[in-house]
């Protein structure tokens, strides 16, 4: 990284001014504020961070030309593989995530922040989830269907969704996979005091792992009506190697299995290289009563996405499909404007994805690569969120180390309901879950397995 040649009370007073904004809420988008901390971080990330200054030097771009946030070119995912992207220096850091190895599963990027820019990622998300999860509610039990930060101190999700247990969830709300592998046991024993105590929960996790959680309920002849209020929060895709979903067949098995409408089901898409985590409309548009807007993902007055078409790079009128651009503010200390690999179409407030540019299945996310693959069974299917064909998020999420396939993450699942899944668990915990049989009805699996 090139020595920072922008003063640093010019960062300071961007850094105020952006978390004045996110302060004001989502209600209203300001176009000229947007774009005047939009030029001011371009000047920043272009002083900054070589491969971008190179990027605009070879297409004639300066700040000095450039006038509005949609002339500031947008860079992929892969610059983060190849260079140390950061607009500070690097003894400054204060946050580092993994991202998930999506494009290349052995080369997954380090997301580098500083302090400044780790309470605006965290202010900004705060008032996201507020708004679109819990716009009702100020906590509940919130079940996480996640390794904790402790487990997986590099996953941007876990340390994301540790702030959403700290800030929204009762003193009850667990993580449901721990050193021990996913348990079962407190996730059932938790849905079914729900039913029986008639408090709501909340439910996080990855799309995959709600549908390989579904299709074995169904499997065991398992459904829990939870109490009105319960709701879903899941993030990914509708396609793996437990079989074809989508969107709708998801949002009615929430339904069928765990008595949660589809209102109340709220998928969320976020990354490590862009810091806005970005929800589904339904539950808030339901919480203020409006009715008959379509689902889609709401940009927030310091964040846009647009949608570009993938040859040309212009962009689409709303309802075309083509790749998702994210411009968000909240990434000052690395790149404001991020080309992705996802399919999308731009709505008035908002955007839809639909899946991954790979993808063979019109409308899901691509896990075709992965069918055929003897590694990684459990990790990938639990938590794998995008395409790959190796253990591209549990591995190299999880681990936050280089390893060949599928050795820590693996192990850390393996005793989950999937093949043999009581080979190798030990006898007390054996012992504890058959004395559950009464209400998980799983008399049949375990004599079958045991």
């Amino acid at each position: 990284m090139q020595e920072n040649s922008i003063h640093p009370d010019f960062i300071k007073e961007l850094d105020e001014e952006l978390q004045n904004l996110i302060i004001t809420g989502i209600e209203e988008f300001n176009l000229e504020v947007f774009n005047r901390l939009a030029l001011k971080e371009f000047r920043i990330q272009y002083e900054s961070i070589k491969p971008l200054r190179e990027y605009c030097q070879v297409r004639g771009i300066s700040p000095e030309t450039v006038k509005t946030w949609e002339e500031i070119p947008a860079l992929t995912s892969q610059v983060f593989k190849d260079n140390v992207i950061a607009t500070f220096p690097l003894h400054e850091t204060e946050l580092v995530t993994m991202t998930s190895g999506t494009s290349n599963p052995n080369a997954p990027s380090k997301i580098y922040r500083d302090k400044k820019s780790v309470e605006t990622l965290y202010m900004a998300n705060e008032i996201m989830t507020r708004s679109f999860l819990f716009p009702d509610v100020d906590r509940m039990k919130i079940l996480l269907m996640v390794p904790s930060p402790k487990i997986a101190p590099a996953m941007g999700m876990a340390i994301g969704l540790e702030h959403m247990r700290q800030n929204f969830g009762t003193e009850d709300s667990i993580y449901l996979i721990t050193p021990n592998g996913m348990e079962w046991e407190l996730l059932f024993s938790a849905l079914n005091h729900a039913v029986e105590s008639g408090e709501p929960v909340a439910i996080v996790g990855a799309t995959s792992g709600f549908v390989y959680f579904f299709n074995f309920c169904r499997e065991q002849g398992l459904r829990f009506q939870l109490p009105p209020g319960s709701r879903i929060c899941d993030g990914g895709g509708y396609l793996g190697t437990f079989g074809d979903c989508t969107r709708e067949e998801y949002l009615s098995l929430c339904q069928e299995f765990l008595g949660v409408p589809p209102e109340y089901c709220v998928n969320t898409l976020g990354s490590a290289e862009s810091g806005t985590n970005y929800f589904d409309n339904v539950l808030r548009n339901h919480y203020l009563g409006i009715s008959g807007v379509p689902r889609y993902k709401v940009s927030p007055p310091w964040a846009r996405t647009i949608v570009v078409d993938s040859v040309s790079g212009k962009r689409l009128p709303q309802g075309e499909i083509g790749l998702l651009c994210h411009y968000d503010l909240v990434n000052r200390a690395n790149i404001f404007a991020l080309g992705t690999g996802n399919l999308g179409y731009e709505t008035e407030d908002g955007f839809e994805i639909i899946g991954r540019n790979d993808a063979k299945g019109k409308g899901n996310f691509n896990f075709s690569d992965m069918q055929n693959e003897k590694c990684s069974t459990v990790a990938d299917n639990m938590l794998a969120a995008f395409s790959g064909k190796c253990s591209t998020v549990a591995d190299e999420m999880l681990t936050a180390q280089e390893q060949v396939c599928s050795t820590a993450s693996d192990q850390l699942l393996a005793q989950s309901p999937h093949g043999d899944m009581f080979k190798g668990m030990s006898s007390e915990r054996f012992e504890k879950l058959k004395k559950m049989c009464p209400f998980l009805k799983l008399q049949g699996l375990l004599k079958k397995s045991k």
